[in-house]
């Protein structure tokens, strides 16, 4: 995020590159950068003569070459941007004798996504040596709940960690579906709200009650009521609450109480960053690592990779979604 923040800066001070490769896992950013430049190096006047958009499927290197090579009508500079370039990895060798000597008065722009060009490459090096290579890499679970608190902080708003772990369990690590639902949350919300739980649950649909969150906190601390509440719920909403998404979070997170259970400094800051999880929930794993000793802990997970078995059908055809969640619970309670 902070070399994105940067490419942005460096171009509103007006040092701009001839090209822009930007590639990677995440398309989040690609798209972000690339709409920036779009809307930002020309003027409005100019861009009907001096920006052109083109798509990796509908092109070859030859013609993104011949429309960069293109003087400006009119204006100072002209750009051009590659859209879904990954199109065009087969034949991204073809573009060095450009990136050796490239147009001054063009920006040349790749949006290049879901992959990545090989570092060791001379194409890589040149584009390297000549403009800016970004790689936008996808972010890892753990780490998605500390990109929304620093986006939403940029933007004059504050999340709840709660509610931050709610998105991440139902949106995953999709930057761009979880910008979305803020963008909705920051329509309805003013500056300066802390989004919580509730409001997520009013303004986007997930429940703040039912969901594999509070699953997790309720076997945690062995409250079998309402670990019994939540599954009947999942139970009977089986689309939204797929088998095996529960059974994934619930070895995940056994898994990692027996990490912290193994732990010799059991201290806030080292357990977060050992089990990588935000410092607030710490006091979750303290909980159940009374509750559920070593042992126990041991066979739970054997049981759950059991479970995880039948639910995709081997030893198990007859058994339905609830039959499968209430003998997971049986076997962690009992």
């Amino acid at each position: 995020m902070d070399e994105v923040i940067q490419i942005t800066k460096d171009i509103k001070a007006g040092k701009i590159k001839p090209i822009y490769f930007f590639m990677g896992e995440e398309p989040y950013y690609i798209d972000k950068l690339t709409d920036f430049i779009q809307e930002n190096i020309l003027q409005e006047h100019e861009r009907d003569f001096n920006q052109t958009i083109i798509y990796g499927r509908d092109t070859t290197i030859e013609e993104v070459v011949s429309n960069a090579k293109r003087y400006p009508m009119m204006a100072d500079r002209q750009v051009v941007i590659v859209r879904e370039a990954q199109e065009l990895s087969r034949y991204i060798d073809k573009l060095e004798a450009y990136v050796e000597n490239p147009q001054p008065t063009t920006v040349l722009v790749f949006a290049y996504k879901y992959k990545t060009l090989d570092r060791r490459k001379k194409i890589t090096k040149l584009l390297d040596k000549v403009g800016v290579v970004y790689e936008s890499k996808k972010l890892y679970e753990n780490q998605v709940g500390e990109w929304i608190k620093r986006v939403l902080s940029g933007q004059g708003y504050s999340i709840e960690p709660k509610a931050s772990s709610i998105l991440v369990e139902f949106l995953g690590t999709d930057l761009s579906k979880i910008s979305n639902e803020l963008d909705k949350l920051k329509i309805i919300l003013p500056k300066g709200h802390t989004i919580s739980p509730k409001d997520i649950e009013e303004n986007i649909g997930f429940s703040k009650d039912f969901n594999n969150f509070e699953l997790r906190s309720a076997l945690g601390e062995k409250n079998q009521l309402k670990s019994y509440q939540i599954v009947d719920y999942f139970a009977q909403n089986p689309k939204d609450n797929p088998m095996v998404v529960t059974t994934a979070m619930v070895f995940g997170f056994f898994s990692q109480l027996m990490q912290y259970h193994g732990l010799k400094d059991k201290s806030k800051q080292n357990v977060s960053k050992e089990l990588k999880i935000n410092a607030f929930f710490v006091k979750d794993y303290e909980v159940a690592a009374r509750n559920y000793p070593m042992r126990k802990v041991s066979g739970i997970i054997g049981a759950l990779r059991d479970i995880d078995v039948k639910s995709k059908g081997v030893g198990a055809a007859s058994m339905t979604h609830h039959d499968l969640l209430k003998e997971m619970l049986i076997n962690i309670f009992y």
